[in-house]
């Protein structure tokens, strides 16, 4: 019988977002539940079935379902695990795409949310047709999923391509929430901008919109405002992140060559404010061969719809 639907899921600390799509892509149905309140994960998947399976019998039962694709914080591609994920209220190892499978008789697959971001690209979005591409999502941190020859990145351990996690910056770099110093996290994320602009306002004298919030509450997106109406200070924040990016691009770069860098997330919104310092601060760090040809895209993905839609690519696989 043929199944016209899968289900994506993404999983975040506060909230799990999950819908029905069909194979264009469309996202036919959507709901969420809480997943911070659940300290026992077989309340949460009692709690996730009784709100899902409304869709599922809307779109005609089970039988209808080819699979379900989930994204998750540490999410184990190989082994279908949850594997300590800090954000979560489950600590250990969950086998959470078992306990998906066993609940609604329907097969699971997981993956991180930055590869299922990749997994989303590549069906349904800017990457459709590409066997070879980085994916960069710009959020809260700095997630990335690694495409070669069609496939995700994945390593021995299931945890390859944390590309937030390189050394951008290797003496006296900002202290990461991995622990480390220096990350490409710590300086290209929302939350990297806003602190880029907490420390050029404390070593800068220009005058700036940005002087107008108290320091410790500056958020990228005031940034981004200031930027619009033409605040110098504000345009240079953009520069020196863009760098950055741009710099660590060129070296991701030399790993895979791929065809194109897709930038998802909110600091996209920024458009030519970021995208133009991380396009020349790439080519200027690219080896010779490879300058000109790096396509740099943002995402063709609606944001609201996403993350849906990239876990949703996963369960087209199984």
């Amino acid at each position: 019988m043929e199944k016209p639907y899968v289900i994506g899921m993404d999983m975040g600390g506060t909230n799990t977002v999950f819908g029905v799509v069909d194979a264009r892509g469309n996202v036919i149905s959507k709901s969420a539940i809480k997943t911070g309140s659940h300290t026992d994960v077989n309340l949460y998947i009692q709690d996730l079935y009784d709100e899902l399976i409304k869709l599922i019998d809307s779109a005609g039962g089970d039988d209808k379902f080819k699979g379900i694709g989930v994204g998750a914080p540490n999410g184990n591609y190989y082994t279908g695990n949850i594997e300590f994920a800090p954000n979560l209220p489950w600590k250990g190892v969950i086998p959470f795409a078992k306990l998906m499978s066993d609940k609604f008789g329907i097969p699971a697959a997981l993956t991180n949310d930055a590869n299922a971001a990749a997994f989303g690209e590549m069906t349904y979005g800017a990457a459709h047709g590409m066997k070879n591409f980085i994916m960069i999502t710009l959020g809260t941190g700095v997630g990335s999923g690694i495409i070669i020859d069609g496939k995700v990145l994945y390593g021995h351990d299931g945890f390859a391509g944390e590309l937030g996690h390189v050394t951008a910056i290797r003496n006296n770099g900002r202290l990461c929430g991995c622990g480390k110093s220096g990350c490409l996290e710590a300086y290209a994320s929302a939350t990297g901008v806003a602190r880029s602009a907490r420390e050029i306002l404390e070593t800068s004298t220009k005058e700036s919109l940005l002087r107008n919030t108290p320091v410790e509450s500056i958020t990228s997106k005031d940034v981004f405002d200031a930027a619009m109406e033409g605040d110098e200070v504000a345009k240079e924040i953009f520069n020196y992140t863009g760098k950055i990016l741009g710099e660590c691009l060129a070296d991701f770069v030399a790993f895979s060559a791929p065809e194109a860098i897709v930038i998802f997330g909110g600091l996209s919104k920024a458009g030519d404010l970021i995208m133009n310092p991380i396009r020349e601060n790439m080519e200027k760090n690219l080896l010779p061969l490879w300058r000109g040809k790096i396509k740099l895209l943002f995402s063709d993905l609606k944001e609201a719809d996403a993350a849906v839609l990239g876990a949703s690519a996963l369960a087209w696989e199984l």
